[in-house]
């Protein structure tokens, strides 16, 4: 089943066949330079999940086949944590905007990214994935489309990214960005007057079956398709 958990000598069983110098100290050296970090039962006995035993043959795959140091495979274990993909060459890459669910692996190749997971990004790896160049980041960072001082930057901030990517591929300056941002800002600030609205009559989001959030989502909707209405009635007026 997908939630059990195995000894270390089960673990030393499902991988001696592909590595068969394996050993329960080698296990417990990789476990101390903090490559795997499996759970330990109340007595102190390790139990390794799935995801242990691909790390692990991640690790050994990449020791014995790509002769990579403990800090290169640190780094790619740290990157499939911060929700990238690791390609079966190293590469890391995002994951792609149509996402994907994450299969199991025994190949030596860590599973994709668990799509669950919260998705940090460096500056690097953000401008990487949104196929956007320095400059056009560091516009986004002043204008205000994407935050300033941040270590990591998550999904939404790449699918900002992205998008704006897109526009100034498309010829638009950053700096005539900045109106999308402050429209999304009023969306925001309609969907909390209409819960504030509800709230002063008596009429809580919760009172008709909905929660706060799901009444957010549907006022940014309703403006979003008011707002195609209105770019769509625009373009045929132009036509």
């Amino acid at each position: 089943m997908p939630g059990d958990r195995i000894g270390i000598g089960a673990l030393i069983e499902r991988l001696e066949g592909d590595f068969p110098d394996i050993s329960i100290s080698k296990v417990r050296y990789l476990e101390s330079e903090g490559l795997v970090s499996p759970e330990r039962t109340a007595s102190g006995y390790r139990k390794y999940s799935e995801d242990d035993v691909d790390r692990l043959r991640f690790v050994l795959t990449a020791q014995r086949d790509r002769f990579w140091p403990l800090k290169v495979i640190r780094e790619r274990l740290d990157a499939h944590d911060r929700g990238l993909d690791v390609a079966d060459d190293g590469a890391v890459v995002a994951p792609s905007s149509d996402g994907g669910d994450s299969q199991p692996t025994t190949t030596g190749r860590l599973a994709p990214a668990d799509r669950g997971r919260p998705l940090r990004l460096t500056a690097i790896e953000l401008q990487h994935a949104a196929d956007i160049d320095t400059g056009t980041f560091r516009e986004l960072v002043a204008y205000g489309l994407l935050p300033k001082q941040r270590d990591h930057f998550d999904r939404s901030d790449l699918e900002v990214a992205r998008a704006c990517g897109a526009l100034v591929a498309a010829g638009i300056d950053v700096r005539h960005l900045r109106p999308f941002k402050s429209a999304a800002e009023r969306e925001v600030g309609l969907a909390e007057h209409v819960l504030g609205q509800q709230a002063l009559r008596g009429r809580a989001a919760d009172a008709v079956g909905l929660d706060d959030e799901t009444v957010r989502r549907q006022v940014v909707e309703d403006c979003l398709e008011l707002h195609l209405a209105l770019v769509r009635r625009g373009l045929a007026d132009g036509a």
